[in-house]
């Protein structure tokens, strides 16, 4: 039996509310004035280390760092 309650917008879209919540967040840095859009366009950045494994023993770790595109 369908339901006849309504649906949020986002996921009307086929969006989750992370992708949702994301685009708010990016307009909301766009539109901030100096110097609080470079502090938090720097908040916005991700460092993370990626390891391979063979023989059930990590590789030595690539630590990245990527800014989403503005």
């Amino acid at each position: 039996m369908a339901s006849s309650a309504a649906v949020p917008f986002w996921r009307a879209a086929g969006m989750t509310y992370i992708t949702y919540s994301n685009i708010c967040a990016n307009l909301v840095r766009k539109c901030l004035r100096e110097p609080f859009k470079a502090e938090s366009m720097n908040r916005e950045k991700v460092h993370f280390s990626l390891s391979k494994w063979a023989d059930g023993k990590p590789e030595k770790p690539v630590l990245r760092s990527d800014a989403p595109e503005v």
